[in-house]
């Protein structure tokens, strides 16, 4: 079995039909547990290249290989399941359901990664979840809680929560602090590396906010993964 979390080879996406503008990577590894900093100027790709990492979206050419697995051969319907069982993603907007309650949200990602096994028995699914909570520093009261009476705060570990409630082993996090203030943020961060050190998560982190990146051994300009033939631009 490969030592490499992500495996990418001639990597190409065209943002339209009507540009030469393209996202390009040649080629990049990432090994198993490890995490990243990616980051990058406004425009620059990065929140395409994590719905392409995720299977989102679907480069124009080239290999992905995400734990062994060709994401790019894969049909969507079996890209989408494999997304769900491997890959957790915490998006900038969080992309919760305000009107269901937090402990509905977090199961929601369990129930689609994993149809069969919600349904005969969702017991572990519960525990796993209320220790996801407990470990982000939430209340045990906030599961009955619905999204939309939370505060900005609460809502990111909320979503945090639902990216592991699959116990991933790739986590892809989209500028998650911008809505912050500096120590919200610091909290922010300690929790998410914290937990992917339980739990040996490989991470990618994106954000414009270099600071951050001092929590990171390994920080990558994305524009330094693209081949210089080709303009990269949104």
């Amino acid at each position: 079995m490969s030592s490499f979390a992500l495996e990418i080879e001639n990597l190409r996406y065209t943002y339209s039909k009507n540009t030469d503008s393209v996202l390009s990577i040649p080629k990049w590894q990432l090994k198993l547990g490890e995490r990243v900093f990616l980051y990058g100027d406004s425009g620059s790709g990065k929140t395409t290249f994590l719905n392409i990492l995720c299977g989102i979206m679907v480069p124009s050419s080239g290999r992905i290989t995400l734990f062994n697995e060709e994401l790019d051969n894969m049909s969507d319907r079996k890209r989408d399941r494999f997304r769900a069982k491997n890959i957790g993603v915490v998006f900038q907007k969080f992309n919760l359901i305000p009107y269901l309650t937090v402990s509905k949200n977090i199961e929601l990602a369990a129930f689609f990664a994993n149809y069969s096994m919600f349904k005969s028995d969702n017991t572990d699914i519960k525990i796993r979840t209320q220790t996801l909570i407990e470990n982000l520093n939430l209340p045990k009261d906030i599961l009955n809680t619905q999204v939309r009476y939370l505060s900005t705060g609460q809502q990111q570990r909320v979503a945090i929560a639902r990216a592991l409630i699959n116990q991933p082993k790739l986590l892809l996090v989209d500028e998650p602090t911008s809505a912050l203030d500096a120590s919200a943020r610091d909290a922010f961060m300690q929790v998410l590396m914290h937990m992917c050190d339980a739990a040996n998560t490989t991470l990618i982190f994106v954000s414009h906010d270099l600071a951050l990146g001092n929590y990171f051994e390994r920080k990558v300009d994305l524009s330094s993964l693209s081949s210089p033939e080709f303009e990269m631009s949104l």
